[in-house]
């Protein structure tokens, strides 16, 4: 690489340093990115290219940083939690939309996910010894260890779980995705089936796994893994239209197994079908934690991937903690 090329190069990463602008990385980035492909086309070699797109990657990090840190990546729903002694603020109303700044979901979605990466990990794909997904899946294996070694020690007879299903769709990669991983980080069936919920669960308790019509069928080992039996289902009919490969999916599961005897407490057998409008991605109505408290009153209870704590229950889960 040239002396020249040197000179570039470092004062880019001045440039980066002093970036404080979502905007401001975003252009480094396209910049970095432009800068390698004409490394490449002037035959600059190897070490001038490697040198751009590692640039690139630093510029993308710090984009996903700031999009972290902004009330509009966290969202109205956590507005007013204390997280780590920091009262998360609403969204401003002059904050920039992904769309003002030239993002999409995915883009967002894949810069707070290099953000997120561990910095060793980081160091790698910048390198080009690692790939994107090879260190998100690393990063992913390591928080199933790290929370699994957090997992609660009591045992409880009611167990309410919205597992983050991988869904594996192709349309996640395109610009415009909508899937699941745009939303939250999603666990396989295998990691599902490795987490300890057999070990936290009285003899006699009963399961309410959500599941969608996808995944149906790769449901089974889970509860299986889980120490539980298919009973019966409840359907959530939504009352709007879901987008799908072969019709307009307006409904989910929420699966009903036990382990042992675990009938109701109450005689009443409430309807199977219940309709209420859909609100924010993959949030369930807090109608269906009321049916079942109705139908099990009695018992410790605990929801698993829970989104925020409820009175006189047990939560685990990212987005709890």
């Amino acid at each position: 690489m040239s002396e020249n090329s040197v000179v570039i190069f470092t004062r880019a990463s001045q440039m980066l340093a002093e970036a404080t602008t979502i905007q401001k990385a975003k252009e480094l980035k396209d910049l970095a990115l432009t800068a390698a492909d004409w490394a490449r086309r002037k035959d600059m070699g190897e070490e001038a290219i490697q040198y751009a797109q590692s640039y690139a990657f630093d510029a993308e990090r710090r984009m996903g940083e700031m999009l972290a840190e902004t009330e509009r990546a966290k969202g109205t729903r956590l507005a007013g939690r204390d997280i780590g002694g920091h009262v998360v603020l609403p969204p401003r109303d002059d904050a920039p939309t992904l769309s003002e700044l030239g993002l999409t979901k995915r883009d967002s979605s894949e810069a707070q996910k290099l953000a997120a990466l561990p910095q060793d990990t980081f160091e790698e794909v910048r390198a080009g010894t690692k790939t994107r997904t090879e260190a998100t899946r690393q990063a992913r294996r390591e928080e199933v260890t790290r929370k699994v070694q957090a997992f609660p020690t009591s045992k409880y007879r009611v167990i309410y779980a919205d597992p983050p299903w991988s869904y594996g769709d192709t349309r996640d990669s395109l610009p415009t995705a909508t899937g699941a991983t745009t939303h939250y980080p999603t666990m396989t069936i295998a990691d599902l089936c490795a987490l300890p919920i057999a070990d936290l669960v009285d003899d006699n308790a009963v399961l309410f796994l959500w599941v969608t019509s996808p995944l149906l069928a790769e449901c089974w080992p889970v509860i299986k893994a889980w120490g539980f039996v298919y009973k019966s289902s409840m359907i959530w009919h939504k009352l709007a239209h879901n987008i799908g490969h072969y019709n307009s999916v307006r409904h989910e599961f929420l699966l009903i197994a036990t382990r042992g005897s675990c009938l109701p407490d109450i005689k009443e057998l409430l309807p199977s079908v219940v309709e209420i409008k859909r609100g924010k991605h993959s949030e369930k109505p807090e109608e269906f934690r009321a049916i079942i408290d109705k139908l099990y009153p009695y018992g410790r209870r605990i929801e698993l991937f829970a989104r925020h704590k409820v009175d006189n229950w047990s939560s685990w889960g990212n987005e709890s903690e």
